[in-house]
């Protein structure tokens, strides 16, 4: 969590390990308590504050902020987000995809110039956050950019939690990785551990974080001729294991896909690393405090 101004500076940062499977009452609860430690340590009060921005790991209905179904967040299904915080905090709260906040803290932060990106968060979870145009796309559903759970071809019928079979979230996410260490003899229980053992020089490790790559990289190559991008950035715990992961990708992609495609695409590691989350937060809020409709409410107040 983090409260910035509003150029998206970063006034206080602070974070806490939580389990999203305990429920929304149980999270958002913290939230609420983190939030006013933190706008307390800057000096500031509840009156202080224009909005919040809220990021999920599963998809939301943009239109009200509810999470729809989400497959790693049991409970929360259509829990109303933005109401439970907005009768703690008084202020208007918007709540989107976490990648698709991500997206946004990236764009502003290293790629203010580039109007065709795509950010791609593999952790837990496999999604990505699209920038078209200058414009995040969150599609009808706000669905848009849900890559996880896209089938690989050559999967061997490997089970997704969403009930179909090779999802490339069940192939190439982190636990899913760790489970493939684990048939190995080595110990792996998730991202973490598949860093430490790439960074130790694990030969299987290595091997597996880059057929990861690969696989990641068949899903993306067919949204490279989709939508086009110019820059595709990779974040999230498994872009930590370095160039072995990207360097899978960028072997598949730039073997299946058309030249004109990628002559100058580039495929980087995300820049803003875990501040993308709560910077994209911060630009939800911003944007819409400082919307025409916002301030012509606040002058009509004023006045």
């Amino acid at each position: 969590m983090a409260v910035t101004d509003l150029t998206g500076h970063l006034l206080s940062q602070s974070a806490r390990t939580l389990e999203i499977t305990r429920g929304p009452e149980a999270v958002l609860e913290a939230v609420v308590e983190l939030g006013t430690e933190l706008l307390k340590g800057t000096g500031r009060s509840l009156d202080d504050l224009l909005a919040v921005g809220i990021g999920l790991p599963g998809p939301v209905e943009h239109r009200t902020g509810r999470p729809i179904n989400p497959p790693i967040m049991p409970g929360w299904n259509s829990y109303d987000v933005p109401g439970y915080l907005e009768a703690q905090f008084h202020v208007p709260v918007l709540v989107d995809n976490d990648v698709n906040i991500m997206a946004l803290g990236e764009r502003n932060m290293a790629w203010p110039q580039v109007d065709n990106l795509l950010f791609v968060k593999v952790a837990t979870g496999i999604g990505s956050g699209i920038v078209s145009s200058g414009m995040l796309q969150r599609g009808a559903d706000g669905v848009a950019g849900d890559i996880g759970h896209i089938r690989v071809h050559g999967g061997s019928g490997v089970p997704c939690h969403c009930g179909n079979t090779d999802c490339l979230e069940a192939i190439a996410s982190g636990p899913a990785v760790a489970s493939k260490l684990r048939q190995l003899g080595l110990e792996a229980s998730g991202s973490e551990d598949i860093v430490e053992l790439v960074r130790a020089g694990s030969t299987e490790a290595i091997h597996a974080v880059r057929q990861a790559g690969r696989d990641v990289g068949e899903v993306l190559s067919a949204c490279i001729s989709l939508i086009n991008p110019s820059v595709i950035v990779i974040g999230g715990s498994m872009a930590l294991t370095g160039e072995h992961f990207i360097a899978g990708i960028r072997e598949t992609v730039y073997s299946r896909t058309i030249p004109l495609a990628t002559q100058h695409l580039r495929i980087v590691h995300s820049n803003s690393g875990v501040d993308a989350g709560v910077l994209g937060a911060s630009m939800l809020a911003i944007h819409h405090a400082m919307s025409p409709q916002r301030i012509d409410a606040m002058v009509s107040r004023l006045s």
